[in-house]
């Protein structure tokens, strides 16, 4: 068969954005079948679900939100996805398996057919791909594949990424983002993607409302030996109620099923109406990433004064309801690639903060800026910039749009300090190489022994070696913090009583 050449050399290194969900692996994956977050409905078959936003596309080489990951996971399947474990497992690939440093080979499987009933093959995943990297996608992910020079169709079930150079972090990136799409349906101009998604997932899209919900309907032919499971409602109706309010009356009302972050002074309210809440630690971080690469901040006391000054616990505990962990790096938690347990998280020391700060030649404290997105918590960023306030360092708050906040993170105007939830983070790889890497997308970041690590443990394709490496990464950027550290994502969802046997995911995707 003839080879698809990808064209890399039009997508820039910088052209990374969004989080990476899983550790890379370098043999052949051997299937595990768990069954992903499926909910048996009420009676009538139709599950309502209230998230917290409108996605505003359904193509998933340009979704990017947790809203919109739910619908597109439903609908489409990658070619690996991500065990609750956070250890990936083969979805549409029967096997990964790295011949040489610069050659994946991935077998298909053969009795799989999209909805509308062509096969998927071989040419389903060069195309696939070819649409991810096209310039005309215009993918914020796209850079994340600039290492894939060829797809090698080997035969029809077959196919081989040729890469430039070692890529031991790809697998995660195929699992996060490389979802799987119909050549056919797509060589008719009529058919998008983005308003009319055709996939291989659980569920078939039926009609997309906008500003009021998307339905699907079960697919009838989804594989038997899916580890995602089978669809077990008939229909799947997500509403878009970005007033958690409103999404906690529906519940409460019996218009709703299942509703995404509860607020926590809402938790007692749910349980009293008779409704359950379901929590689920996910494998990400809230943190305040710091700018480096300008005064006073390029001193690490002062970066180090910032994480001493914040009392983490006590705002777990008076804002988020006990829900969270404190952290000592980007690293959430045990399931994600270096996490060292035995890293002790800053301690509140608001006098230790103080005398840094002094030491550093600012007695008085300093100005500077907090930005954050209109979509975090605004309380929570109050509590951060309130305690550092006590130890002299006056941050005012600047609230940006999302659209705005998520185009300026290196922007020379841009606050030094940025408040961040990131997520998932099973494999710190695309993060730490955006955030604080030298040419990183988002970084405002410079240290020659973090950009040695960063490139070192991208080319290492030894998963323990690798492993120590990234341990390593986390230790220096506990030592020389990039951010102020806060803590691990917790979801909280809201579930009638009616609906059995789901389970929240670690990655945070509702179904």
């Amino acid at each position: 068969m003839t080879p698809t050449r990808v064209d890399t050399n039009l997508v820039s290194r910088r052209a990374l954005i969004g989080g990476t969900l899983a550790g890379g692996i370098g043999l052949a994956l051997t299937p595990t079948h768990h069954a992903r977050g499926q909910a048996t409905p009420p009676s009538g078959g139709t599950l309502t679900i209230d998230l917290s936003g409108e996605p505003p596309t359904l193509d998933p080489a340009l979704t990017y939100d947790v809203n919109g990951w739910s619908v597109v996971h439903s609908v489409y399947d990658a070619l690996i996805q991500y065990g609750p474990d956070g250890h990936l497992q083969p979805l549409l690939a029967e096997s990964l398996t790295l011949l040489d440093p610069l050659t994946y080979e991935i077998k298909l499987r053969r009795d799989v057919t999209f909805h509308n009933g062509e096969s998927f093959d071989a040419r389903s995943v060069a195309f696939s791909l070819a649409h991810l990297v096209a310039d005309e996608t215009a993918s914020q992910v796209a850079g994340n594949f600039q290492v894939v020079t060829e797809v090698r169709e080997i035969d029809s079930h077959t196919v081989r990424f040729i890469l430039s150079e070692p890529a031991p972090w790809l697998p995660a990136q195929m699992a996060a983002w490389l979802l799987m799409l119909p050549p056919e349906y797509a060589a008719d101009t009529a058919n998008d993607f983005a308003t009319r998604p055709v996939g291989t997932g659980p569920f078939r899209f039926v009609d997309w409302d906008p500003g009021d919900r998307i339905a699907l309907e079960a697919n009838p032919t989804y594989f038997r030996v899916s580890p995602k499971g089978q669809p077990l409602a008939d229909m799947v109706e997500f509403r878009f109620v970005p007033e958690a309010s409103t999404r906690v009356a529906d519940l409460l009302s019996g218009g709703a099923d299942l509703v995404v972050a509860v607020p926590v002074d809402q938790v007692a309210a749910v349980e009293n109406g008779g409704e359950d809440v379901m929590s689920q630690a996910l494998s990400g971080a809230a943190f305040v990433r710091i700018a480096t690469d300008v005064e006073p901040f390029s001193d690490v006391r002062v970066r180090q004064a910032l994480n001493y000054a914040v009392d983490v616990e006590s705002i777990i505990d008076a804002l988020l309801a006990g829900h969270g962990t404190r952290l000592a790096s980007f690293y959430p938690d045990a399931r994600g690639l270096g996490f060292a347990a035995d890293l002790v998280p800053y301690r509140y020391d608001p006098e230790r903060a103080r005398a840094l700060i002094t030491e550093a030649g600012y007695p008085d404290g300093f100005d500077t800026k907090l930005e954050f997105a209109t979509t975090e918590r605004q309380e929570l960023v109050e509590a951060v910039a309130g305690q550092l306030k006590a130890v002299g360092v006056r941050a005012s708050l600047q609230p940006l749009e999302t659209a705005t906040f998520n185009q300026t993170w290196r922007d020379v105007d841009a606050a030094p300090l940025r408040f961040a939830t990131w997520r998932p983070l099973f494999d710190p790889y695309t993060l730490l190489s955006l955030l604080v890497a030298d040419e990183g997308f988002l970084s405002r970041h410079a240290n020659p022994e973090t950009q040695t690590l960063i490139e070192l443990a991208a080319a290492e394709s030894d998963a323990g070696d690798r492993e120590a490496l990234y341990r390593d990464l986390g230790v220096l950027l506990h030592e020389q913090p990039a951010a102020i550290y806060l803590y691990n994502l917790t979801a909280l969802y809201g579930v009638t009583a009616d609906v059995a046997g789901w389970v929240p995911r670690a990655d945070g995707y509702v179904i």
